[in-house]
């Protein structure tokens, strides 16, 4: 090898080595958890990577709401994307590991039920409909669509929704069934929800449900299913005006990150935190979620700057909660 080609190749080396030296000393921002929640956080992640012109590295994984805690409580990441409320055992695996943390509403998304676009006869469903689909009583046994009401056809129904890891799964199953977690076994589950869009566009008796920005990402392959208010008896369609006016119930539901107490003393995670909170209303516009009102977000700010730690939630999801709400309660631990 000759002189020249060493001392390029000893040059190109050294800059790697430079550039990942550099990288391992970059402040870091770790965030893990919801699959809904991401695009948001994605989002605001990107743009604030641009703000600090690259002097900050910011991480995004998906591995569930339930997958994110478990990585949470035991500290392996800043921020916990989660769509919804630390629950019971997470609170006291955070706290066996002594990790308090900030719990930040950020955004509203809408539960959307989707089915194939070949569907003609299904024009609304109600919560009671969907009980009987889905119920653990219901596996095996309610596997055509007449069985849920008598005007459906006699033809085959193939559920898909969200694995138990899922935020999504845990909100869906406490709105509709009634108890967190209390489901039929025998449907198609995934983390991924591009597996649930696929398998639901491929099958002309599916019906699923997930957040409702993938929906909008895919309105080309299917049809989305109204939902029957249960206290005006109106069917309503998911959209950011019927969420905002709390017309579309109960599948409507606030989403969150929380913080660990202890990263806030890292200055690139408080900054990423308060950016958050300061331009979430219009990120999460763009990624077609409903942002909170300016005021909840100056509520949440408010909080986040208190270091308010713990949780609004008794260690369960509630159905129906206003944010508003949630920021003026005593956080429990």
């Amino acid at each position: 090898m000759n002189v020249r080609k060493i001392t390029t190749l000893a040059a190109a080396v050294g800059t790697l080595f430079v550039s990942v030296s550099a990288m391992a000393n970059q402040p870091l921002v770790k965030i893990d958890g919801s699959s809904t929640v991401f695009p948001i956080t994605e989002a605001v992640a990107e743009e604030f990577q641009k703000a600090k012109k690259g002097s900050v590295r910011v991480t995004v994984g998906i591995s569930g709401t339930g997958g994110g805690f478990k990585k949470f409580c035991r500290g392996e990441t800043d921020i916990s994307n989660a769509s919804r409320p630390i629950l019971d055992k997470e609170m006291a695996d955070c706290k066996a590991a002594g990790i308090k943390y900030i719990e930040l509403p950020v955004a509203f998304d809408a539960l959307t039920l989707v089915m194939n676009p070949k569907n003609a006869f299904l024009k609304q469903v109600t919560v009671a409909e969907l009980k009987t689909m889905w119920e653990p009583a219901a596996q095996g046994k309610v596997l055509k669509w007449n069985q849920i009401n008598a005007a459906w056809p006699d033809t085959g129904l193939k559920l898909f929704g969200p694995g138990a890891d899922s935020g999504t799964f845990d909100y869906f199953t406490e709105a509709v069934v009634g108890k967190a977690k209390s489901s039929r076994g025998d449907f198609t589950a995934s983390e991924d929800d591009n597996v649930l869009v696929q398998g639901v566009s491929r099958d002309a008796g599916a019906l699923g449900y997930f957040g409702f920005a993938y929906y909008l990402e895919n309105k080309d392959k299917l049809k989305a299913v109204p939902v029957v208010n249960p206290k005006t008896g109106k069917a309503v369609e998911p959209s950011l005006e019927a969420v905002i006016s709390g017309d579309y119930q109960p599948l409507s539901r606030p989403i969150f990150i929380y913080v660990n107490a202890a990263s806030v003393d890292k200055p690139e995670v408080k900054e990423f935190v308060e950016f958050y909170l300061k331009n979430g209303a219009a990120l999460t516009k763009e990624v077609k979620y409903v942002p909170l009102t300016d005021a909840d977000y100056k509520h949440a700010l408010d909080n986040f700057s208190k270091k308010k730690t713990g949780t609004a939630f008794g260690g369960h999801s509630e159905v129906g909660v206003k944010v508003s709400d949630l920021l003026k309660r005593d956080p429990k631990e």
